[in-house]
């Protein structure tokens, strides 16, 4: 059953305009949930599909709900691994159509226990603008976006224009010179932060957020070797041993309580 939503959503506040009408079927009880925006290319290298199914499905177990926009590559995958009760998707069509079909299914169980989203009424086929708007929804939802993987004429560098005119924080995976060039032009730019460490990335989030000599802590619970942790956390690693926090031995860090 399409509804429409009859309060209002603050997170959509930050968007140029407030939409005039907003229709859902699901729980809205998500909207006030802690929220993070992924996106990205349709075509994802293997690298971005299992870094990208690694930090939807790590923010979710966090209390972190996923948003994105339903459609094939980043998107999918997003929804996918944050697992249908924990996922928005926003729509670029009427929610009486699920497109795209090849993801209907995906569309079918985020209607029956998640979210979905939709500006437009039913009977309304996406078309090139509905994107756009859809894209300016998924971005004014989440606290933060990531982007996965993006060319740099694509709709999702499209989206991080509207992210940086909301002033919101971005983060981008890194890779390699010639991939993904629409990332790597924001974080050359200063635009965006990198995901070096999906695991040290995911304790800044959700119901058990940690701060990052928290998260230091419990690095060092894996027993790393003193290079490593030095490399990842600078002086941090004299600072807890000068508190006895931790001990230095043989190369390799204990932690001491």
């Amino acid at each position: 059953m399409i509804n429409e939503v009859h309060f209002h959503v603050d997170a959509l506040d930050s968007m140029k305009k407030y939409p005039e009408e907003l229709f859902y079927k699901g729980n809205l009880e998500l909207l006030k949930k802690q929220k993070i925006s992924i996106i990205g290319t349709r075509r994802p290298t293997s690298y971005t599909k299992q870094q990208t199914a690694k930090i939807a499905a790590g923010l979710s177990k966090r209390g972190v709900c996923i948003v994105s926009g339903a459609a094939m590559g980043v998107d999918s995958i997003a929804h996918q691994n944050a697992g249908a009760k924990n996922t928005i998707a926003v729509m670029a069509n009427g929610l009486d159509i699920r497109y795209p079909s090849v993801n209907k299914t995906i569309i079918e169980g985020i209607e029956t226990e998640g979210l979905t989203l939709s500006q437009f009424e039913e009977g309304f086929k996406a078309t090139p603008w509905s994107f756009v708007v859809r894209n300016e929804v998924v971005v004014a939802l989440g606290d933060k976006l990531i982007v996965s993987e993006a060319d740099l004429k694509s709709g999702s560098m499209r989206s991080v224009e509207f992210a940086l005119k909301m002033q919101k924080e971005i983060f981008v995976l890194p890779h390699r010179v010639g991939e993904s060039e629409g990332t790597n032009y924001l974080l050359k730019n200063n635009l965006a932060k990198a995901i070096y460490d999906v695991d040290e990335f995911l304790l800044h989030f959700g119901t058990n957020t940690m701060s990052c000599n928290d998260a230091f802590l419990e690095y060092c619970k894996q027993n790393p070797s003193i290079d490593e942790a030095i490399a990842k956390y600078g002086n941090l690693v004299y600072e807890y041993e000068l508190e006895g926090k931790i001990e230095l031995k043989n190369n390799f860090i204990t932690v001491l309580f």
